[in-house]
């Protein structure tokens, strides 16, 4: 019995011994990693955020159309029988397009032109009858009403000459109408027609415009139409942001559109350079005013839960240390949204190694230059 009693306590005993030595290592191993000390503090880019006029801009889809845009419709009926030009082509004032079938109209114009011809003769003849009468008349031979049948005579002849001669002119200047030409210079738009088809003045031919002078016409809605003045600048961007001119409101409509309700505003582009093009559709940023406040790069700020955090380098104790700080933003300006709480003057946004940080993680600050690239 005495035996058996005897390997339990045996076994107790040294569970124990293996205990102690197993929390002596422990307790060694944490003081030793006490005496290693901090983890070194990592390297960031900073900027220190400073107060900035903020402009205060909504943002409206908006159409270019040109301000000199002409949509060419046949003036006469008739086949289309030459095409003279394609969709882009530039042109100058008073380049021919299309060609209408001018043979019917020729044949009208030689047909007056003839029976102007054979007034003439009339006319001729009815002259030297006239001529004739009055020497007899002068010589007592013939009697004055003789005399007042020949000038009859002459006269009508003379004026159906003359309205012949005018019908020939208008049958000429309506010739002309047969060969399409360009009102004005510009580029071609597209040619909805082809050869052989028949058009009537309704018929549109084709457009020329002029993309060196368009309007962007910005539809605004009522409820903020009072804001709206003239000259406000306005900011043209393209579906990325990227700018694509600058101008101002130079037309507001007084009449509000009872179909969208919404108040027309127009602002000038020149487009010297040709960035944008008629009918196009670009995003205009009407600049109402500007305030004062901060702005951080949107390339320094996570999205956590819908909700928007930055990383701040925050001076605590001996050392720097990086705070994580909740942020209310707005719009985006260029590179950077607009802050509307959460951030203060001469805060320090930490811009790099972010995907490294953790809250209260101690951080060696690199300060940008102000002038150096966002």
């Amino acid at each position: 019995m005495s035996i058996k009693q005897g390997k339990p306590a045996t076994t107790f005993a040294s569970a124990a011994i293996a205990a102690l030595t197993l929390f002596a290592g422990c307790g060694k191993t944490s003081a030793d990693h006490v005496g290693g000390g901090a983890p070194p503090a990592m390297p960031v880019q900073v900027r220190i955020a400073q107060m900035e006029r903020i402009p205060e801009t909504t943002e409206y889809l908006s159409i270019l159309k040109s301000r000199r845009s002409a949509t060419i419709n046949p003036q006469v009926e008739g086949y289309v029988t030459k095409i003279y030009v394609k969709s882009g082509d530039r042109v100058t004032a008073g380049t021919p397009l299309l060609q209408i079938d001018p043979l019917k109209q020729e044949a009208a114009v030689g047909s007056l032109q003839a029976a102007r011809a054979a007034q003439q003769a009339n006319v001729h003849q009815a002259e030297v009858q006239l001529d004739r009468v009055r020497k007899l008349h002068e010589a007592g031979v013939s009697p004055k009403a003789d005399l007042d049948n020949a000038e009859s005579t002459y006269e009508a002849a003379a004026a159906q000459l003359k309205s012949l001669g005018e019908q020939v002119n208008q049958q000429q200047v309506e010739l002309r109408y047969y060969q399409v030409r360009a009102p004005m210079g510009g580029t071609v738009g597209d040619i909805p027609v082809r050869v052989g088809d028949r058009v009537v003045v309704s018929t549109v031919l084709t457009s020329v415009d002029e993309p060196a002078g368009l309007e962007a016409y910005i539809y605004v809605p009522a409820d903020r139409a009072g804001k709206l003045r003239m000259n406000a600048p306005v900011h043209l961007v393209d579906e990325s942001g990227h700018r694509l001119a600058d101008t101002r409101i130079t037309f507001i409509s007084p009449q509000v559109d009872t179909d969208t309700q919404t108040v027309l505003a127009k602002a000038t582009v020149e487009n010297a350079q040709g960035t944008v093009r008629v009918a196009q559709q670009v995003r205009a940023q009407v600049v109402w005013g500007t305030h004062e406040g901060t702005v951080i790069p949107v390339l320094a700020v996570n999205r956590i839960n819908g909700q928007v955090f930055a990383f701040l380098a925050v001076r605590e104790g001996n050392g720097t240390v990086a705070r994580q700080k909740l942020l209310h933003v707005g719009d985006t300006l260029g590179n950077d949204y607009v802050v509307i709480d959460g951030l203060q003057p001469g805060d320090h946004i930490i811009l790099s190694g972010l995907q490294f940080l953790q809250d209260g993680a101690p951080v060696a600050e690199q300060i940008q230059q102000a002038n150096a690239p966002k």
